[in-house]
């Protein structure tokens, strides 16, 4: 007889064990060997992946790591564990939440396998990333699903799988920007995304007629793609800077994180410091809104990177606004949109 409970499922990224070299790359290999990653032939993502990207990626990627990881270990791991426990509390005893990684541990199967033990009577699958992509969200939950029918779970569950412009989401970003800006006079605030190849945001378009197609494709989620990725972070931005009264003269939306020599979505965090520093801009907030827990891509690439080009360009202050981490607003909205997604 199933448990009465419900259990909740958190996905995440995933993260190394550790900054050494050797735990890096092992992280690496199974992220990037990932098809919805690199998204190119088998043979041709080996090659790419043993022969240029593993033999000299792990050892500057562990550099990054080590210049933010912490005694408690990996801050995406840190947040996210503390999220879990947070959203347990705003639960109750009616529910189990457990934490997974796409790549990485706490594995989608150590988690489905601790559920299962738990005899619950369904599930509710929340993958953290606010905007769709195949990349992520639809790699956590094809990696859930394999994983389901490879242990033979037959619990009945719901998924979560896009919360770009729910409410209690953009109202915990807004929230933690405020903290920063009360007390950060910004002359600017740049909305930082994780980057995507372009390929990826036209495939997913079924139309194929209208992702990046015109300069302003992105005005709205298009009723012909509402999937799209690029088109969701700037709806992300349109409802934040309007909590945050942010007129369209003080506020931007870029991409980061790009890998390689094929197009991504444009336009690129590093060219607009350049352009921002330009037009005399010296103090400036970052907000990273495709992550809801603060790691490598946050804390290392705009925290120290990106603070270093600003400085350079131009002299001035570039201040990260922290992700929403475990926040008790953010907990609350999380538990809220598990509970929702039950009735």
């Amino acid at each position: 007889m199933a448990d009465p409970r419900t259990g909740a499922l958190l996905l995440n990224l995933g993260t190394p064990d550790s900054p050494s070299v050797s735990d890096v790359r092992r992280y690496l290999r199974e992220f990037l060997n990932d098809p919805r990653v690199i998204d190119i032939p088998a043979l041709g993502r080996w090659l790419l992946l043993n022969l240029i990207i593993l033999p000299f990626r792990p050892k500057q990627s562990a550099a990054a790591y080590a210049k933010i990881w912490t005694p408690e270990g990996s801050p995406l791991m840190v947040h996210s564990r503390a999220l879990t426990d947070a959203v347990g509390r705003e639960l109750g005893p009616d529910w189990v939440v457990e934490l997974a990684m796409r790549y990485g541990q706490p594995s989608i199967a150590s988690a489905l396998e601790r559920l299962r033990e738990a005899n619950v009577s369904q599930l509710v699958v929340l993958p953290l990333f606010p905007q769709y992509s195949e990349a992520a969200t639809g790699s956590a939950l094809a990696k859930f699903a394999e994983e389901m029918q490879r242990i033979d779970y037959a619990a009945p569950f719901e998924t979560i799988s896009a919360f770009y412009d729910a409410p209690g989401f953009t109202r915990s970003v807004a929230s933690a920007a405020e903290e920063v800006l009360r007390e950060f006079s910004a002359d600017f605030v740049l909305f930082s995304y994780h980057g995507l190849p372009e390929r990826h945001v036209t495939a997913s378009d079924p139309s194929g007629a209208h992702c990046l197609a015109s300069d302003d494709c992105c005005a709205s989620v298009p009723e012909a793609n509402p999937d799209c990725y690029r088109a969701q972070c700037f709806a992300t931005t349109r409802a934040v800077a309007k909590l945050l009264d942010l007129g369209p003269e003080r506020h931007a939306t870029a991409f980061q994180s790009r890998l390689g020599r094929t197009p991504w979505i444009r336009p690129f965090t590093d060219h607009i410091l350049v352009e921002l520093a330009e037009r005399g801009i010296r103090r400036l907030a970052v907000i990273c809104p495709s992550f809801t827990a603060d790691c490598l891509e946050t804390l290392e690439e705009i925290g120290i990177r990106a603070a270093e080009q600003w400085r350079e360009l131009c002299d001035g202050e570039l201040k990260l606004i922290p992700a929403v981490n475990a926040r008790p607003d953010w907990a609350h909205e999380v538990a809220e949109a598990l509970r929702f997604a039950r009735s």
